[in-house]
């Protein structure tokens, strides 16, 4: 299946994994990540870290965790944003995912959908991962295109796969 590029050419990759449970919300590895999809690769990426400050009002972004015991229908009228805001990108915009698959993201839902969405719409799925497979959902790793150990055999990889693009 073939998936847009990003407005300049480049590929588009969505940053994929835990964000509500992680200790630092995701944010250091998706960073990290960001400077050597971009700076050696040229990929376009989506941080959806990042994206929650684009698709909600301050108010929102302020208080929605806390809504999320105090004012549920609020909670879920904010988090439906996100979640449409993330699922319209990743089937309209993304042409892979990295995802990094750790024991924040089993507590969540988030990237269980994304994944399952990715691999019913021929996106490819790169995992990075430290827990053992055998450990792991048969349906995540059915989701994937590739698993990997760590994210120095990630970018190797995609040095190979994409590289020359």
């Amino acid at each position: 299946m073939s998936h847009p590029t990003s407005s300049n050419g480049s590929l588009t990759v969505y940053l994929a994994g835990a964000i509500e449970y992680a200790p630092d919300n995701g944010c250091a590895w998706r960073e990290e990540l960001t400077r050597f999809l971009e700076g050696e690769l040229g990929h376009a990426v989506f941080n959806p870290c990042l994206e929650e400050n684009h698709v909600l009002t301050p108010e929102e972004f302020r208080h929605f965790r806390t809504w999320k015991r105090t004012d549920l229908p609020r909670f879920r009228q904010t988090v439906r944003k996100i979640i449409h805001t993330d699922l319209h990108t990743l089937l309209n915009r993304i042409d892979y995912i990295v995802c990094l698959w750790d024991e924040y993201v089993l507590r969540g839902a988030g990237t269980h959908g994304e994944l399952t969405l990715a691999f019913w719409h021929g996106i490819p799925v790169y995992m990075v991962s430290h827990i053992p497979v055998e450990q792991m959902s048969s349906w995540i790793i059915g989701c994937t295109t590739e698993l990997f150990t760590d994210f120095e055999a990630l970018k190797a990889f995609l040095r190979q796969q994409y590289g020359q693009l």
